[in-house]
């Protein structure tokens, strides 16, 4: 059976699911997360619920097929389903590793109970963090295993670039592909990653397991 894992390794290095209009359904990599994966024509439901539900409860959906993965019906249902929640449905971008040192300075952050490093492992694990004058930036593996990032920039210093600078930083830490997540909505943030060489590769829904305590 294919893997989440390998889904995201192939599209990293280009290499997308069929543009069939189907939709196919492999095992979450972690208790901590279930969701649709959406390519062109093809979407991935990455869930431990019995596939048939899942192409059961999609025949179902009033909708294009093509749609249906993230039909907010099929994710409602899933959610329902899965005790699950979520907050928004993202674009996924992924960029390759750069050679060399980053742009600009920075600063690890080694204190384990910091705040941004706690919010993080929340949603990640193998989080680490830096600090720049003006902003943080945030590595851990998520969805799949996958190394994702994402970054803070001070409201004073914002639209001088910052933003892209980090995560331009963040490809010369790093020694694989590296995935980032952001609402389409946030054109700012979006500008920012492709201008940093970041590549739109499909969108995602991401269901949160319930928080326990």
């Amino acid at each position: 059976m294919e893997t989440l894992w390998a889904v995201l390794d192939a599209a990293a290095r280009g290499v997308f699911p069929p543009a069939d209009g189907g939709t196919s359904v492999v095992p979450q990599h972690s208790d901590r997360d279930a969701g649709v994966l959406a390519f062109t024509g093809h979407s991935v439901v990455f869930t431990d619920e019995d596939p048939g539900w899942v192409h059961a409860t999609l025949r179902a959906m009033d909708c294009d097929a093509l749609a249906a993965p993230m039909n907010p019906r099929f994710l409602t249902a899933l959610m329902e389903r899965t005790g699950r929640t979520s907050e928004t449905i993202d674009a996924m971008l992924v960029a390759a590793p750069l050679p060399g040192e980053p742009p600009l300075v920075l600063k690890e952050i080694e204190d384990a109970g910091h705040s941004r490093v706690l919010y993080a492992r929340g949603r990640r694990d193998d989080v680490r963090a830096w600090t720049a004058d003006g902003g943080v930036l945030v590595t851990g593996r998520g969805i799949g295993g996958r190394l994702e990032v994402s970054v803070e920039v001070d409201e004073e210093v914002r639209h001088r670039g910052l933003g892209r600078l980090l995560v331009t930083a963040a490809r010369h830490l790093v020694t694989e592909p590296l995935w980032a997540q952001v609402a389409p909505g946030n054109a700012r943030s979006m500008r920012a990653f492709q201008a940093a060489g970041y590549r739109p590769v499909g969108a995602e829904a991401l269901l949160r397991a319930p928080r326990v305590g």
